[in-house]
């Protein structure tokens, strides 16, 4: 299974008429592979979208997307508000949730971090050990890893009901002890950068 995490960025205004346009054809897309969800960026880099697809594997995106192509709905009438589109394919880690539909939100967290090349199991065995307290005090959406695109970096999703809710848990976790994952004895830190965005889900976000 792979994710693929669509970013647009857009111009400034850009994002209603740009959810606008996905509403239309958004039914007729999902019939071909799951959206996972929709979102809008509202605090950190502004006027981008963020969509994210479920595959089974590269070729069913390949053929998927072929398909998409051939009618006149797909893709959405959005190019006088692209500015431009990242694209990158990312593999879940084998304890990440899988993303459900449903009313997790509205406020979803997306955290990137960069990790030093050849860091990256000693990052996830780290989180191996850790997530599930985490997950306790509130639930992760989805953890992955990039394998197409920027290499060697992590993406999580957090869903909080709101933003006094999320200071909330973050203060406790860390005053608890329970995160960040703690590094072993002698291990070098691998996170080299980190960048967060809030993100509020379109209308017809499966999640929202």
């Amino acid at each position: 299974m792979i994710y693929e995490v669509r970013t647009y960025d857009l111009i400034v205004g850009g994002v209603p008429d740009t959810l606008k346009a996905f509403a239309t054809c958004m039914e007729k897309r999902q019939n071909l592979s799951p959206l996972l969800g929709l979102w809008y960026t509202e605090v950190g880099p502004l006027n981008q979208i963020i969509h994210i697809w479920k595959y089974d594997d590269a070729n069913h995106r390949a053929k998927v997307r072929a398909e998409a192509i051939k009618h006149d709905w797909w893709p959405p009438k959005i190019r006088p508000y692209l500015l431009r589109q990242h694209v990158e394919i990312c593999i879940p880690w084998d304890f990440s949730p899988i993303p459900e539909p449903g009313d997790h939100g509205p406020y979803y967290e997306m955290r990137s971090y960069m990790v030093r090349p050849g860091y990256m199991s000693q990052s996830k065995e780290r989180w191996r050990h850790a997530i599930h307290k985490r997950m306790e005090r509130s639930p992760m959406s989805v953890v992955m890893e990039t394998d197409i695109g920027n290499a060697s970096k992590i993406i999580h999703i957090w869903p909080y009901k709101s933003l006094d809710e999320r200071q909330a848990v973050r203060d406790k976790v860390l005053a608890d002890g329970l995160w960040p994952p703690t590094p072993n004895p002698g291990d070098e830190l691998e996170v080299q950068t980190q960048e967060n965005k809030i993100m509020l889900p379109a209308p017809f976000s499966p999640m929202h």
